[in-house]
């Protein structure tokens, strides 16, 4: 097996559902390869999957999620019946805290910031201190479906809204290498999907917001080139294909083992 030589990385991990399950394949194979992750900047999925890495305890989230069901996934959605959005999200990062536990940001053995909105000013908002939580609850709030978080007397939406892909907070890193995992890549399915039976709402709502995020994310991988940028195809799941677990963190893997060997000359 080819190895990094202990080569530093500052991992950039991006927004898009359940997508971002690819991100712990990614993971997964820059630590075989010898890599060493020194800091991570996450953007809503992209902020849980490397909050909890950052913590130590990817391994017991892949195993959870793993075996979560659409099912599972219903029974933690409690039902917010004012406030901005269907739902409140305390039931799933209850679960998160009693899997990972509760930590503070400044206390991780990893570098990591969660990038989210401020809603009433549409900025951009780096969390990289305090209750890892509350941060990466303020990442995810995804609009409509999640009602906004409230930190520090700001109102937080998903940070994907406005940079889906934050290259931003690791230029300060000396690091050999910056590696941006993008959930937003070219479609690859030769024909598109048939729109299914009563498609709703939230499905329309969904689907632009992922077609959003493609455009401005390639804008600011565009404008901020990393020296890697490992693309996940943005068909390859919807937002909610948490029963997709196994299927995505295999194409984070796969994707990983074909773009790492350009990173030989780091």
């Amino acid at each position: 097996m080819t190895t990094s030589g202990g080569k530093t990385v500052s991992l950039v991990l991006g927004s898009g559902g359940a997508r971002g399950l690819a991100h712990i394949g990614v993971i997964q194979v820059l630590e075989e390869k010898g890599y060493i992750i020194s800091s991570v900047a996450g953007c809503s999925v992209g902020a849980l999957v490397g909050g909890i890495y950052a913590a130590g305890k990817l391994a017991d989230y892949e195993n959870w999620v793993r075996n979560l069901s659409k099912l599972d996934m219903v029974n933690m959605m409690d039902i917010a019946w004012e406030g901005g959005g269907l739902v409140k999200g305390d039931r799933i990062i209850a679960k998160m805290i009693k899997l990972v536990g509760d930590r503070q940001i400044e206390d991780l053995p990893i570098r990591f910031t969660a990038v989210a909105t401020e809603l009433e000013s549409g900025r951009e908002v780096w969390l990289s201190k305090g209750p890892l939580f509350d941060a990466i609850r303020s990442s995810c709030s995804l609009p409509l479906f999640f009602t906004p978080a409230r930190y520090n007397e700001r109102m937080l939406v998903d940070g994907g809204v406005v940079n889906p892909v934050p290259i931003a907070p690791v230029f300060d890193d000396h690091t050999d290498l910056t590696l941006a995992v993008n959930l937003g890549g070219k479609p690859t399915r030769k024909q598109p999907l048939k729109p299914r039976k009563g498609i709703g709402a939230y499905d329309v709502a969904f689907m632009v917001f992922d077609a959003m995020q493609s455009t401005i994310a390639r804008q600011k991988l565009a404008a901020y080139p990393p020296d890697l940028v490992i693309d996940i195809p943005r068909d390859a799941a919807r937002t909610f294909d948490v029963d997709h677990s196994a299927e995505m963190i295999e194409i984070g893997r796969e994707t990983a083992k074909r773009v790492l060997p350009q990173a030989k000359d780091w």
